[in-house]
């Protein structure tokens, strides 16, 4: 019987090893080696300090800022520890109310016109990191309003931050909200009071 379990035993080992701790420690090198800066997070500095990741979303609330995508991860949004999305399917009530809560809330602000559906709806994830580049326009009045310059300003620097589809064909086009969060700080410093 002993001679039966045996070379089951040491295959699993084996199988534990490669799989569990040498391909593991593989990948990790191959990364660390071939992608450092994307497999440390892809992290932002800023003066030396960490801002923020490229690839993950955080909330803007200011009217300066280029406002990213509503977030569902978490209670407040934009907890990374809770990421996810609501789940609610198109025909939810809750969800239509959430969607109609955000769209009253852009009209409020003045907006006129077709609102976005990355506007008014969370990703998968909540943490997007990108906003459509209609949203990042519909955005334009409000920040110039709040930093003292044209809005047609804003608008060729939102244009400037847009990134055309992953190898010209995936994806759609987008506009990283940290990246040109913290160009219009640089190019246009808000006023201070």
């Amino acid at each position: 019987m002993l001679s039966l379990v045996r070379p089951a035993v040491v295959s699993m080992a084996f199988f534990t090893l490669l799989l569990g701790l040498a391909y593991p420690l593989l990948i990790t090198g191959v990364g660390q080696a071939a992608f450092p800066r994307q497999a440390n997070g892809s992290l932002v500095l800023e003066g030396g300090r960490v801002v923020g990741s490229e690839l993950v979303g955080q909330n803007f609330a200011e009217a300066k800022y280029l406002h990213p995508r509503p977030s569902a991860a978490g209670s407040d949004g934009y907890d990374a520890s809770a990421s996810s999305g609501s789940n609610l399917g198109p025909l939810n009530p809750d969800l239509a109310k959430q969607v109609a809560e955000r769209a009253d809330a852009l009209r409020a602000e003045g907006v006129k016109g077709t609102i976005p559906a990355d506007a008014v709806t969370a990703s998968g994830s909540g943490l997007d990191p990108d906003v459509s580049p209609q949203y990042a326009m519909l955005q334009a009045e409000r920040i110039a309003t709040a930093r003292g310059v044209e809005p047609a300003q804003v608008r060729a620097l939102l244009q400037s931050h847009v990134e055309g589809r992953t190898f010209g064909v995936l994806g759609q086009p987008r506009v990283n909200v940290l990246m040109t969060n913290l160009a219009l700080d640089a190019r246009f410093p808000p006023p201070t009071r």
